[in-house]
């Protein structure tokens, strides 16, 4: 990753927090253990970039939550869509100046897509930030009645 290394504590940093949500479509083949190198591998790397975030799997679908620096996020979404696990990657949510993290203890977190429901509705009773309760209950609508509809059934 070509960005900035700065520490995960965001505390006494004048840099506020860029959110993003993306999903897409696994290749062919993905398995238990593809899943557990790739959580393996973002928790061994994105603590050392600032990156804290879950990652949900179901269905054949990624559907992930990231969260750090502007340039850090940005370059990891660089490195997925390179990523010949991962096709039609598609942009859900991106936010900038969020001040507080929704999952600043998860390097990456791996939620049971049968868990993404009440993971999301968790976090968005403790979220402080308006925008982030705000793509908190489009991220429970689009579970809920849009397209996200098929990962939460697995």
């Amino acid at each position: 990753m070509d960005a900035v290394h700065l520490p995960q504590d965001d505390e006494g940093l004048d840099q506020a927090i860029h959110n993003l949500v993306y999903c897409s479509r696994a290749a062919p083949g993905m398995d238990d253990d593809s899943i557990a190198r790739i959580i393996a591998t973002a928790k061994h790397h994105n603590p050392r970039f600032g990156i804290t975030g879950l990652l949900v799997f179901g269905s054949g679908i990624f559907f992930q939550w990231l969260e750090g620096p502007r340039d850090n996020v940005t370059s990891l979404m660089k490195i997925i869509h390179a990523d010949p696990r991962h096709s039609n990657v598609v942009l859900l949510r991106e936010e900038n100046e969020i001040r507080d993290r929704l999952f600043p203890d998860w390097g990456m977190e791996l939620v049971e897509a049968a868990d993404i429901r009440d993971v999301l509705n968790d976090a968005k009773q403790e979220a402080t930030d308006a925008k982030q309760k705000k793509v908190l209950a489009e991220m429970l609508n689009e579970l809920n009645t849009g397209s996200l509809q098929q990962l939460s059934k697995s």
